[in-house]
């Protein structure tokens, strides 16, 4: 089954706690989105991220990898509950790509038993989210 969705960034705390070079560092960002459409509810992340190049003039320029975990909450195709997927991405060029896999056993609700994979993209077109899953 799929389920496609946009979401709206909601918070985004980001700190440094590893300067490299003047451009390249490490960071740690809490985040939480809202999404919604056919999968609707917030997603709260834990990213780690490498900057090879951080652009402090314009961020857009920067070029980053990231690893996540992420708790979604909420409802897929009229089922209600919870689930977390490890997130691993890029930043690059102002756009961000992530491939995401939902961790096994972590369903709850309705969702309870949820596998899948999932995407989602941010750059000028929009933000797209689109979960591929599965449910007993």
């Amino acid at each position: 089954m799929k389920a496609q969705g946009t979401y709206t960034v909601k918070k985004w705390d980001e700190n440094t706690y590893e300067q490299i070079s003047p451009d390249m560092k490490m960071t740690r960002a809490s985040v939480e989105y809202s999404l919604s459409g056919e999968i609707e509810g917030i997603a709260s992340v834990e990213y780690l991220m490498f900057y090879r190049h951080f652009d402090m003039k314009d961020q857009h320029n920067s070029s980053a990898s990231y690893a996540g975990l992420i708790r979604f909450s909420g409802v897929v195709a009229g089922k209600q509950g919870s689930f977390v997927m490890k997130d691993d991405g890029t930043f690059e060029g102002g756009s961000a790509v992530s491939a995401l896999r939902i961790c096994e056993g972590s369903g709850t609700g309705t969702l309870a038993g949820i596998t899948g994979t999932a995407l989602y993209r941010a750059g000028q077109e929009g933000l797209h989210f689109e979960l591929e899953y599965k449910l007993p």
